[in-house]
């Protein structure tokens, strides 16, 4: 049977931490900014970590294959 192969594009987006979390992006930093806050465009600069379990388990499958 083949190796499985990780996905790339998971790759390119999520990474996981030292205790195996999934760190993430935030979204809503690419245009448009203008109109945001200043403090919302620094919160947004900012990983946050995927909280739902069920996508924990979806993405850690295709970032580790």
């Amino acid at each position: 049977m083949p190796k499985q192969k990780t996905h790339k594009g998971a790759s390119k987006r999520f990474s996981l931490t030292g205790t195996g979390k999934v760190k993430r992006k935030k979204a809503f930093h690419s245009h448009i900014l203008t109109k945001k806050t200043s403090k919302r465009k620094r919160n947004l600069r900012r990983p946050t970590i995927v909280a739902t379990n069920g996508e924990v388990k979806r993405i850690k499958r295709l970032i580790l294959a």
